[in-house]
């Protein structure tokens, strides 16, 4: 098992829509993040003083070949269509590595 935690921008004025979006997931979609080996997927909210937001995500991935799993989510018609609706609300990082749309984190600390 692995653990990932990503950060990516939220726009103040999709706020509501996201968390909206995010309160009730689609049900193929929940089904294709389980079926990706996708365990313990939670994305936080944090609000700075300056009216910025961010979205903190963490999950454990509990299969082998996560490019393979990722690849077979990103190909699946309905998350591409829920991707479609949740992209507008979310501002990328700048310094994000190419091609990524979150921003990966790197884990300096863990206790089990």
């Amino acid at each position: 098992m692995k653990r990932y935690g990503s950060v990516i921008g939220v726009r103040a004025e999709k706020l509501e829509e996201y968390k909206r979006l995010h309160a009730a997931v689609w049900p193929d979609v929940l089904k294709m993040i389980k079926d990706c080996h996708v365990r313990n997927y939670s994305i936080y909210l944090r609000k700075l003083p300056d009216g910025r937001h961010y979205l903190f995500s963490y999950f454990e991935y509990t299969g082998v070949d996560f490019q393979a799993d990722m690849a077979r989510m990103a190909a699946d018609p309905t998350t591409q269509k829920w991707w479609a609706v949740c992209m507008p609300c979310q501002e990328p990082l700048s310094d994000r590595a190419p091609g990524a749309w979150w921003a990966d984190m790197e884990e300096v600390f863990h206790c089990d």
